[in-house]
């Protein structure tokens, strides 16, 4: 028995430092960076905000209710993450063109990813888009839009 609970217990410590290690990953400087996929991938996000927003106003059954809660905050918490951990973290560097105006997107797109998940009036939805649409415009260029 004692050698079963060692065994759980190091596997258990075995997937802490694998979950870890892939959250830790878009900090590892590798140099592999796609700025577009991330604000692509932002845009999708609060698609999916937006459609979950939607289907909790409907007025479901709870069971979907909640389902549709938890997606909400998940996409959300995704683009916090992609904020911190890639353009914050990584990307965004002083000095470079736009920086101040950058740092103040990024700042709405965090605030308004967590009005999104403590909320379903749509307005925080279409707001964190906007967000989002701003940053592409200062941190790409004039010539680069969605």
């Amino acid at each position: 028995m004692k050698q079963i609970a060692k065994y759980l217990t190091i596997m258990v410590l075995l997937g802490a430092v694998a979950t870890t290690a892939v959250h830790a990953h878009c900090q590892v400087p590798c140099g592999i960076y796609d700025d577009e996929m991330r604000v692509k991938m932002m845009y999708e996000h609060v698609t999916t905000i937006s459609k979950a927003m939607t289907q909790i106003e409907a007025g479901q059954n709870a069971n979907q209710t909640t389902r549709w809660v938890m997606n909400k905050e998940k996409h959300a918490e995704e683009i916090i993450e992609i904020v911190s951990d890639y353009f914050l973290a990584q990307r965004i560097k002083e000095g470079m063109d736009h920086y101040e105006d950058n740092l103040k997107t990024l700042h709405q797109i965090i605030v308004y990813s967590m009005k999104c998940k403590q909320t379903t009036d749509i307005k925080n939805a279409e707001k964190l888009k906007e967000a989002i649409h701003n940053l592409e415009h200062t941190y790409f260029g004039e010539k680069h839009q969605h």
